[in-house]
């Protein structure tokens, strides 16, 4: 879920969340809560309203106080909400248990019970951006609490913010220094952080603490830097000798093994880079998605490799089979890391892809589903479900899709054109073609003339009908 622009949000809901800001200014806080929460009735991912909202409860709570008795008896008497909630969730009523959730936080909104409930509702609904917003806002106040710290970090993860993780695990490892899985997932959060921008080597391995887990990053990073700095074959085969005798005096340092692989793939040394992988998995003890990935980039390195060797030798049947072989990789790799590690939102996105291309459309749509959850990908998700739900004629469906995508658009790029090409498409098959013309053609048109054939479209539409 990403938060609405200004520009996207229904009419009366931004209405009413004014109504709340001035009343917040005048100190009414129940009635701005009140506006608040109508707003949210109206466009549940509104989440500048859930912030303001929540804002709102906690500055009322700490004017009002309440003591540790008062909040047993909140508890106990908001029973039946809970209760309520509960079975709401199990009906498939995910939004009206999570509006639930908001009017217990309104109540007390540092009340553990009631953030748990909260937290479990906005998850079920898909909407992991509620509960870390919640947990985020009352972080200070439980900043001992590692069961709250952990799940932020998990939620950040889920969102692709691996760097807000990293925070959170670090500070569950300073209460819980040996903590076996919070310090997995500090390697994890570190390992993606460095994915993201790039690179490979900083996804800490080593194990022995919290310390020694930067010693790891900082030691990888340099040996990513000399890897880079190699030039020319000589000096690859000396860096090459180098970190092979480091790994026979040091085996158990995985990251030589991942520098040395990364040396053997510039070399053309694949078999050489696969071994040595496959060596450093084996001494991690559990899996590793950066080991993995650097796996399948060393054989599609030697696919290219060899497909580009086809081509130098006019072998075009050799480029045409290797080329196949490839592609069937990339779709097996992608289907057992799914297996592996099937809370990687990013690699579910581009399964989905894969699933697409393939005409398994059920499957991709179940792909995007879920890919949608991750911010990085979450329109392109919506396009892609759109497009699906297209071939299956599925029109209604594919427009909800590809107007909920066109909306967290801003700019008129490439991919909000070929949203709103595909949306005039869906107008057109159900034969209302001047609205096709006249809400998306026409916007294509005004910025990119040459787009496709929305030139011929719209020169049709103004020749008078025979």
């Amino acid at each position: 879920m990403a938060d609405l622009s200004e520009a996207n949000l229904p009419k009366r809901a931004r209405e009413l969340f004014d109504k709340g800001l001035v009343a917040t200014e005048h100190g009414n806080l129940p009635y701005a809560m009140d506006m608040f929460m109508a707003a949210l009735d109206i466009e549940p991912h509104f989440l500048r309203a859930r912030k303001f909202l929540r804002a709102t409860a906690l500055k009322q709570f700490n004017e009002t106080g309440g003591g540790q008795v008062a909040r047993v008896m909140t508890t106990i008497s908001a029973a039946p909400q809970l209760i309520k909630g509960w079975l709401a969730l199990r009906a498939g009523k995910s939004q009206e248990a999570l509006r639930l959730g908001e009017e217990l936080i309104r109540k007390d909104p540092l009340n553990p019970t009631f953030i748990r409930f909260l937290c479990k509702m906005a998850e079920a609904a898909e909407m992991p951006e509620v509960a870390a917003l919640t947990l985020a806002m009352v972080r200070e106040y439980f900043q001992q609490d590692a069961e709250f710290l952990a799940w932020l970090g998990n939620l950040y993860m889920q969102m692709d913010q691996p760097q807000e993780a990293k925070e959170c695990f670090e500070a569950v490892i300073n209460l819980k220094p040996h903590d076996a899985e919070a310090m997995q997932a500090l390697k994890n959060a570190m390992a993606r952080e460095t994915m993201a921008k790039g690179g490979w080597d900083e996804a800490a391995k080593g194990g022995g603490g919290y310390r020694s887990i930067i010693k790891d990053v900082k030691e990888a990073s340099v040996l990513e830097k000399e890897a880079m700095a190699v030039k020319d074959g000589k000096s690859a085969e000396l860096l090459i000798h180098d970190l092979e005798e480091r790994v026979k005096h040091e085996p158990e340092n995985v990251n030589y093994r991942r520098a040395l692989a990364n040396l053997y793939m510039q070399a053309t040394r694949f078999d050489d880079a696969k071994h040595t992988i496959d060596e450093a998995k084996r001494l991690g003890n559990a899996s590793d998605p950066q080991l993995d990935q650097m796996l399948a980039t060393v054989q599609l390195k030697q696919f290219d490799f060899e497909i580009a060797q086809c081509r130098e030798n006019g072998d075009l049947a050799g480029v045409k089979t290797k080329e196949a072989a490839k592609n069937e990789f990339v779709f097996k790799n992608t289907e057992v890391r799914i297996e592996r590690y099937p809370n990687d939102l990013p690699l579910r996105y581009d399964y989905g892809v894969l699933l697409f291309e393939r005409d398994l459309l059920n499957e991709a749509i179940q792909q995007f589903q879920m890919a949608q959850r991750s911010p990085r990908n979450r329109v392109r998700s919506l396009y892609y479900m759109a497009r699906c739900f297209k071939q299956k004629q599925q029109f209604d469906m594919a427009r909800d899709q590809l107007e909920k995508a066109a909306a967290e658009l801003t700019e008129m790029d490439d991919l909000k054109k070929d949203i709103f090409y595909q949306l005039g498409e869906i107008l057109e098959a159900q034969g209302d073609i001047a609205t096709a013309v006249d809400q998306y053609y026409k916007e294509i048109y005004q910025v990119d003339i040459g787009y496709k054939d929305v030139a011929a479209k719209i020169e049709k539409s103004y020749k008078p009908s025979p």
